[in-house]
């Protein structure tokens, strides 16, 4: 069966194919009638059973499903919007700036919450809160930090520890981890304190949550910093290495979205696909790791990264270059 895969994923457009995908799996019978393309920066574990939860209530649909991060999702798109159906990432302002540059589709018989939807265009579908997370054996015996500033003094007073050993988002290449820190940096100086003192600890840098989580189960990172805590919350064989601390002083919650590319070639099933992602209730939801987010649920949203044109600040280019060099200042030293 993977070689038949394999087959039909190369017979589709070259957008798709010429890529160098982090993951890419075909679902569903290879002869249906409708294939629905999604690229997405979901890891395909925690996809898997909302596609074969759609599947099951929709067996004349195959779905072919492309992972890469959230800035290459941005590019990728805007390149060739025809070669996908469905645009799913946790960078909630690349997603916005797509809908406010004409690329989505309006679905206006989809039923969400005003707060968790833009324009009847991206809808959110879960709420998932950036995670300060911890290997277990560097804290033994030392107090957990439970707020930026105590993650700061921990990392001062054994700098031996940790010098090499941090962990954190490379900003010019992850669409989220660039989100995350202008959340951050916008409402706390403390961040910039802490992103100087991992700079000079000489802090790793990652494009993803997954592989932050890998190295803190190894040792090769005793902390990493802005995690999602989904991710770090869904790995069951990690419970006795790791710790996740959602941070008391000001916590980061971001909310993944969805949207239905304008110019898709299946808009009916497009939209089904995200009716049935955006409830709670549908079976495949349910057997998700994916958090889902309950329209009645107002809690937390408060923390949440509200979506909404403000997200698009810094994705201004003057804005995101003088946050970058900022940036770039304090982290590499």
């Amino acid at each position: 069966m993977r070689y038949i895969y394999a087959f039909i994923l190369s017979l589709l457009p070259a957008t798709l194919t010429a890529q160098d995908w982090e993951d890419e799996r075909f679902f569903g019978d290879p002869d249906a009638a409708v294939t629905l393309q999604i690229v997405s920066s979901t890891d395909t574990t925690f996809f898997a059973p909302i596609i074969d939860g759609f599947l099951a209530e929709n067996p004349d649909t195959a779905i072919a499903y492309f992972v890469t991060g959230t800035a290459d999702i941005d590019q990728i798109f805007r390149v060739d919007p025809k070669a996908f159906d469905l645009v799913i990432s946790s960078a909630m302002d690349l997603q916005l700036k797509l809908a406010n540059d004409g690329f989505a589709m309006r679905l206006s018989d989809i039923v969400h919450p005003q707060w968790a939807q833009w324009r009847q265009s991206v809808f959110a579908f879960t709420r998932e809160p950036a995670a300060i997370v911890l290997n277990k054996a560097a804290f033994a015996g030392h107090p957990i930090p439970k707020t930026r500033q105590d993650v700061i003094t921990a990392l001062r007073d054994r700098p031996e520890v940790f010098r090499g050993r941090l962990g954190t988002y490379d900003v010019r290449q992850s669409g989220v981890g660039y989100l995350f820190a202008t959340q951050d940096g916008r409402v706390s100086e403390t961040y910039w304190r802490l992103m100087e003192v991992m700079g000079g600890l000489n802090a790793r840098l990652y494009c993803c949550s997954g592989q932050m989580i890998d190295d803190l189960m190894t040792g090769k990172i005793a902390m990493a910093y802005n995690v999602l805590g989904s991710y770090a919350a869904a790995r069951a064989d990690a419970s006795d290495r790791i710790e996740i601390i959602l941070p008391s002083d000001f916590p980061t919650t971001m909310m993944r979205t969805v949207l239905v590319s304008g110019q898709t070639r299946e808009p009916d099933r497009a939209a089904a696909f995200v009716a049935y992602l955006l409830d709670p209730q549908s079976p495949g939801r349910v057997q998700s790791a994916l958090p889902a987010l309950a329209p009645g649920d107002d809690s937390g949203r408060a923390a949440t990264i509200a979506l909404g044109p403000a997200l698009m600040t810094y994705l201004d280019d003057l804005k995101r270059r003088t946050f970058i060099e900022e940036w770039e200042n304090a982290m590499i030293q």
